[in-house]
């Protein structure tokens, strides 16, 4: 693999600038392999002002430590740049946030100065199309801290698409949630902003519309960081928090949230509250 040392945060607004090219077609075919680049960043702080808008978008509390879906939007600008970059197999601007999984070593203090390393790897067939994992690391000096791995689809026909499905299940009158929440586009908007993740499908009823929304969608690691709310404070240090996503939400919305205690960890979901299909279902262990 090769090394890139990157010296700043990449520019979220140049790398959308390279995604939109990326979706045009006659710019040549993509390969169907994980590209070799290696995205390094050291000694990132966090913005004590960045956490807090954070804090406020997704109903997480503001301390000290850093919610454990955090270091994604750390990580985001990286990520991006790797999926633009000439390597990459499909175009970053329509792939879908299929599956994110976080493994968190220990807490980790918002004064710590922290180390970044993307990579991608796995690219495999899928019945809708082809996966791709970005696997994002997070260092205090040279302890791994804080691992994420988001597995990316890209729409496309494969050997597996014509393959048995899956029958959907009925839709079902959902039981009581244990909260519900009102999200809006102004809630995204704000997400957005903090998060860097400014794809057209969140903030542009255009955009959504051209891959196939009827209006702006929630991005699925907001529902995966507001789902969190209700067991805030009691989630280990040490923990792994695995995300599905589902169905989009589209703005605006009230969903339901779901969380039931498993042993020493959470079964958590949202879904929808008149046809009970799910948004998001997530475990914490």
């Amino acid at each position: 693999m090769s090394v890139v040392q990157l010296t700043e945060q990449p520019s979220t607004s140049e790398i959308y600038t390279a995604a939109a090219l990326g979706v045009v077609p006659f710019l040549g075919t993509k390969s169907t392999t994980a590209p070799s680049t290696v995205f390094e960043l050291r000694g990132l702080r966090v913005d004590p002002d960045n956490l807090a808008g954070y804090s406020r978008a997704t109903g997480l509390r503001f301390g000290d430590t850093l919610p454990v879906t955090y270091p994604f939007t750390l990580v985001f600008p990286t990520v991006m740049k790797l999926m633009v970059s000439k390597g990459f197999p499909f175009p970053a601007i329509g792939s879908v946030h299929a599956e994110n999984v976080i493994e968190q070593h220990r807490a980790i203090s918002s004064s710590e100065p922290l180390d970044i390393r993307v990579h991608a790897e796995n690219v495999r067939e899928h019945r809708k199309g082809l996966l791709i994992d970005v696997i994002s690391e997070v260092k205090v000096g040279r302890e791994l801290v804080w691992k994420q791995t988001s597995s990316f689809l890209s729409l496309q026909k494969t050997s597996l698409s014509g393959g048995p499905r899956e029958t959907p299940p009925a839709d079902e009158v959902p039981p009581p949630p244990t909260r519900t929440l009102r999200v809006d586009r102004r809630t995204i908007g704000k997400y957005a902003a903090i998060s860097g993740d400014r794809n057209p499908i969140h903030v542009s009823t255009l955009g959504a519309k051209a891959f196939g929304f009827p209006r702006t969608i929630a991005h699925g690691m907001w529902s995966a960081a507001a789902v969190l709310q209700v067991v805030e404070g009691r989630i280990p240090e040490k923990v792994t928090y695995n995300v599905r996503f589902g169905k989009p939400i589209v703005l605006p919305a009230t969903v339901n949230l779901y969380a039931e205690s498993v042993g020493t960890g959470w079964d958590l979901s949202l879904k929808n509250p008149k046809k009970g299909y799910p948004h998001l279902t997530a475990t914490l262990r």
